[in-house]
């Protein structure tokens, strides 16, 4: 998913900048209002769990595909401090590890940081009202998240290389593979994203920020529950 160099012209490249720049501004400051004594650490350990998940790629057919972790990070540490975390990831990426145009960054953010952390966070919002009010429900909301997150991403890049690619290729073939393979990518980011989230609630649920709301409401219904005695 990371875009080099000279994949889209240069006012696409700049509109995508300017769009990522915008993204982080808005999110440093709503991470505000999320980052406390228990999101703070858990940002930071997002930030470095995906850092080191998106070195390790895994074969899709002819191509491989890797972590892109906006719903797991969205889930673990909120959206706004998840926005953070990617942003601050494919910098270093783009800067250290050529991994990314440096040219290509703000398209990078934009698809990455941005639009897998708002279709995530919002899928995972949807289906956490819909299942079931218990923890168990969490990791099974992350993982279709972030299952969706990922193609949806991917369409985005194809939009964008309509609007500006530079490379010969038909947009048919484009949206076809970046959809296709990338929809297949997805199960491997749902898997590991499920997994990751199953992980922490089944030691420290008060640590995922996705589970607060739930953690609260069974807290209620203990206390009511202990009342009526």
């Amino acid at each position: 998913m990371h875009v080099p160099d000279g994949f889209l012209d240069a006012p696409t490249s700049l509109a995508t900048g300017v769009v990522a720049a915008a993204g982080v501004a808005v999110a440093l400051r709503g991470a505000r209002r999320e980052l406390d004594d228990r999101t703070a650490p858990m940002a930071g350990l997002v930030a470095t769990f995906v850092f080191a998940a998106q070195m390790i790629n895994f074969p899709v057919g002819p191509t491989s595909g890797h972590l892109l972790g906006g719903a797991l990070a969205a889930v673990l540490a909120g959206p706004w401090s998840a926005v953070l975390c990617l942003s601050v990831v494919l910098l270093v990426q783009a800067l250290l590890m050529a991994d990314g145009g440096v040219t290509a960054l703000g398209t990078n953010v934009t698809l990455i940081a941005l639009v897998t952390v708002t279709v995530g966070w919002a899928t995972f919002v949807v289906l956490r009202r819909v299942l079931p009010s218990r923890p168990a429900s969490v990791p099974v909301a992350a993982a279709v998240a972030a299952f969706i997150s990922v193609p949806s991403s991917a369409l985005v890049f194809a939009a964008l290389f309509a609007v500006g690619g530079l490379a010969p290729v038909d947009l048919s073939v484009v949206i076809t593979a970046m959809v296709g393979w990338h929809t297949l990518i997805g199960l491997g980011e749902a898997a590991i994203t499920g997994l990751v989230v199953a992980s922490v609630m089944s030691t420290r649920p008060d640590l995922v920020y996705g589970a607060r709301p739930l953690i609260a409401l069974r807290t209620l219904e203990i206390r009511a529950a202990g009342m009526t005695r």
